[in-house]
């Protein structure tokens, strides 16, 4: 994968100048609760939901277990039907066969589809220092891109923006790219929505190479599939003479049966719709219709190894549905950019460290981003553990061993920083493992319990600083059990 995003710290400190802006939390406060609050009431429309989450789980981790099998038969669907095939290992291979496929065409403008895999991998930047430029068209991704920032949000990537900054940003950079916003901009939606459209159908009425990524791909047919809100998305997937997707491996469902599933779950768990107004699906080329070329680049990128980790590669269920990033606690916030990946919230401190590795300290904070409450695994439409995965994550930073990097099993050093959680951790296992020396431990914090700080000491100051310790109770359950019960302690 490539690298975190310029300049920016590891969460923990990111995180921390991020809960001190008023305007952002204010931004993330409104937007994430008004989503989850529309998509509580989506769901609870559908009386099998529960057996659809169950239904995406089943078909995900059956398509993981064989995916080298459904990946041949894709691509042999996709070349059937006309199209070619590329398998890119990283990101700058990726970039450099998309780059090699533009400068085929004579262009050096493409125009782009949301895409999470080209933002991963860094396409806009590698275009552009080959001298293409890649407009966005969504309208979430113009915003960022006019305003040289960075998305903050899976679904929404200018959830950190209001209507006025907004507004500010198209008076002040529309010019710059292409049409400028119409004299006497507001900031209503109605206005900047037809400013953003102005401004892009001349991008798309000129543009001759398009790229996109897809939500799945269908291997029995190698029909590839894209989910919008807005049109723009369709707009690139027809006008252009040659399209181009950049899709990574997990995306791949076996059957058109499969599909019907995740057309139910996803629109309902992103943007709390009952089915998203343009679904655009396109298998290989037509003469006379829509691009006559068409290329797929497979993305790995990090996937395949991830995929060696029982626990972990359940993150590449994922259908990016932005439901786990609505209810943390965490996500509302810091918001995105603490998290320095393109991923962000509980999905993304979970699937960036292994797709990246943590060698990196950005990396390695992003499984200790969450306070493990569960409410992300709760909205997953696909059944995430995403709190087993932060622990299992925890473990591997903090006392290293075996994982695959690069198709390779390596072993890793523990992160430095973390001395005192191995050592508490390994006295936690002792005394469970011990439970004469627990049950007098707990005994003695109870006949102690006046006495005890309100504050922990040392490395413990900073997780006490924001909360309170637990007040030890008087009596052990233990001592209460065979107290109130008469029971016999057997674990003496």
């Amino acid at each position: 994968m490539s690298g975190t995003f310029v300049g920016m710290p590891a969460f923990p400190k990111a995180a921390h100048e991020a809960v001190h802006n008023a305007t952002l939390r204010a931004n993330l406060r409104h937007a994430t609760h008004t989503i989850r609050a529309k998509r509580a009431k989506a769901v609870a429309e559908v009386s099998d939901w529960a057996e659809l989450r169950e239904a995406g789980k089943r078909i995900k981790d059956h398509t993981l277990r064989h995916l080298n099998r459904y990946l041949v038969r894709l691509e042999e669907s996709v070349t059937a039907a006309g199209g070619v095939v590329h398998w890119a290992a990283d990101a700058e291979e990726a970039n450099r066969i998309v780059t090699a496929l533009v400068k085929m065409t004579g262009e050096s403008e493409v125009v782009k589809v949301k895409s999470m895999a080209t933002q991963e991998i860094g396409l806009n930047e590698a275009l552009e220092a080959a001298g293409i430029h890649a407009y966005e068209t969504d309208l979430a991704e113009l915003i960022v891109q006019l305003g040289k920032d960075r998305p903050s949000h899976i679904l929404v990537p200018a959830i950190h923006r209001n209507r006025g900054e907004i507004r500010d940003i198209f008076v002040r950079e529309m010019g710059e790219w292409g049409r400028p916003a119409p004299e006497g901009l507001t900031d209503t939606p109605a206005e900047l929505a037809e400013a953003a459209r102005l401004h892009l159908r001349e991008k798309f009425l000129r543009a001759k190479v398009g790229i996109s990524g897809a939500n799945f791909m269908v291997a029995e047919t190698g029909t590839l599939v894209v989910v919008e809100s807005e049109g723009n998305g369709r707009m690139c997937l027809t006008l252009p003479e040659t399209l181009i997707s950049v899709v990574g491996i997990e995306k791949i469902v076996p059957s058109w049966r499969d599909l019907e599933v995740f057309l139910q779950t996803l629109p309902r768990s992103s943007t709390a719709e009952r089915m998203n107004p343009y679904t655009s699906m396109w298998t290989g080329t037509t003469d006379g219709d829509g691009p006559q070329t068409f290329h797929l680049v497979l993305l790995d990128n990090g996937r395949t190894d991830t995929l060696a980790d029982e626990v972990g590669r359940q993150a590449l269920r994922c259908i990016r549905c932005s439901a786990c990033l609505n209810v943390c606690p965490v996500y509302e916030r810091a918001g995105g950019h603490a998290y320095g990946s393109v991923y962000p919230g509980p999905i993304g401190a979970i699937l960036s460290p292994q797709l990246r590795g943590t060698a990196s300290e950005i990396d390695a904070s992003l499984p200790y981003a969450s306070s493990l409450c569960g409410a992300c695994y709760e909205v997953c439409p696909v059944a995430i553990d995403i709190p087993e995965v932060l622990v299992h994550l925890r473990e591997r930073i903090a006392e290293g061993g075996r994982a695959t990097r690069d198709g390779n099993t390596v072993v890793l050093k523990p992160a430095k920083g973390h001395a005192a959680e191995r050592a508490a951790m390994r006295a936690a296992r002792w005394a469970f493992s011990h439970p004469g020396a627990l049950r007098t431990g707990q005994r003695l914090a109870s006949r102690t319990r006046r006495f005890h700080p309100r504050t922990l000491p040392g490395p413990g100051r900073a997780w006490s600083e924001t909360r309170d310790l637990p007040a030890v109770p008087a009596e052990s359950f233990r001592d209460w059990w065979q107290r109130t019960r008469g029971g016999k302690d057997t674990t003496k």
